[in-house]
């Protein structure tokens, strides 16, 4: 495994951030840098811009669209992304369904989505998750069953991520009762607008709209929507979520949050000395640099993996797990550096172009929001107690 670029990687490297220096929009950045919420309107401008340069669907091969980079270059392209704060690519296009259709789905569909995909023009999202149908997915009930060229679907989908911004959904559902649940599950594809879908917002507790219900009453999904074979969806979705679990450990993302902390420390005051100089805080950077030291070092042992055609597979779990738990313990030492000002929710702040004056330093606004939304983050894509649970089985044999 090798721990340092090569002259040609390095070079790349340079390239993505002259880049991302002269293309990000100085209003987008101006966000980024004030810890505000991206909206649609945003992710829409920056994918396009992606998209003009050829960088809009990264982990796509050349053959249909992608500029047919290699892991490393990949990790370096998000990596340099997440430090610089620009919008990432809304995954469930590029990122997941995409990849899901060059390797499963139809010469048709191909022709069809991705395009689409990679222009920017469709919104996806993802229908997994159901009531009591989360970390155990493989027991989903939303039926579809047969009518002729078409399936009909009825059930329910839930923490269904910008459902409410979607053009498209790609979609798990039961269409095999009689066979052990994994077995009888199909991916199927439909649009937003079809007859008989009901979107419904859920607030979370950071006061945000990213997530809904979604219902299906008698929603008819042509059969030729249906990704690879029927009762197979179960070996795609496991595919699609080895792809999501990869990418929450965000390695540029967690550097910007360190360099963030630190400013903090710097700013903020104990006993008339910076926060930066107090011994007890000194150690817990100190264990936040150790925790991301170790998880890009993960990252690159699966890139090596990788580079040299083997799967990770399972090893992807790791990723997830120790990604999300860092990104969970920096909000925390974020909001232990604002102290007191980190309580005020000051919600108009957070809506861009929002300008209102801040309850104490510049930086204490988006302390409170942020660790809000990553107590999500060992939940969602499949929660960390399942990969645990995983990473037994498949990897430990046990």
């Amino acid at each position: 495994m090798e721990l340092q670029f090569s002259e040609d990687e390095l070079a790349f490297q340079g390239e993505v951030r002259d880049f991302l220096k002269d293309a990000l929009p100085p209003d987008i950045k101006d966000i980024a840098d004030k810890g505000q919420n991206f909206a649609k309107e945003h992710y829409q401008r920056w994918h396009g811009i992606l998209y003009e340069k050829g960088w809009s669907v990264p982990g796509w091969p050349e053959k249909h669209g992608g500029p047919g980079w290699t892991p490393t270059q990949k990790y370096i392209f998000d990596a340099e992304m997440g430090l610089t704060g620009a919008p990432m690519p809304v995954p469930f296009g590029p990122v997941m369904v995409g990849p899901v259709i060059i390797e499963f789905g139809s010469d048709a569909q191909k022709k069809k989505y991705l395009p689409r995909i990679e222009s920017g023009v469709d919104w996806w999202c993802q229908g997994y998750s159901e009531p009591g149908s989360g970390s155990d997915l493989a027991s989903l009930r939303t039926r579809a069953e047969r009518d002729g060229d078409e399936y009909v679907i009825n059930g329910q989908k839930i923490w269904t991520s910008y459902a409410h911004y979607a053009d498209r959904m790609f979609c798990l559902v039961r269409t095999d009762t009689e066979v052990k649940p994994q077995a009888g599950i199909s991916f199927v594809l439909l649009d937003m607008d079809m007859p008989g879908i009901t979107v419904r917002p859920i607030i979370t507790q950071n006061k945000f709209h990213s997530v809904n219900e979604v219902f299906f009453e008698d929603v008819r999904v042509p059969v030729e929507n249906r990704v690879g074979e029927e009762n197979m969806g179960w070996t795609y979705a496991k595919f699609l979520l080895g792809n999501e679990r990869t990418s929450i450990a965000n390695i540029g993302q967690a550097k910007r949050r360190m360099v963030q902390i630190r400013r903090m420390a710097e700013a903020e005051t104990v006993d008339g000395r910076p926060l930066i100089e107090d011994r007890v805080f000194q150690r817990k950077i100190a264990d936040l640099d150790v925790k991301l030291m170790a998880l890009e070092f993960t990252q690159f042992r699966l890139l090596a993996e990788e580079e040299a055609g083997r799967d990770v597979g399972a090893v992807a779990s790791v990723l997830k797990i120790r990604g999300s738990e860092l990104a969970q313990a920096q909000t925390e030492v974020a909001m232990e550096a604002v102290g007191y000002y980190g309580m005020p929710y000051q919600e108009e702040f957070y809506h861009p172009g929002a300008n209102p004056p801040p309850i104490g330093p510049e930086h204490a606004p988006a302390a409170l929001p942020d660790y809000l939304t990553q107590r999500a983050l060992t939940i969602l894509g499949g929660s960390n107690e399942i990969q645990r649970n995983i990473i037994a089985k498949a990897v430990l044999g046990l």
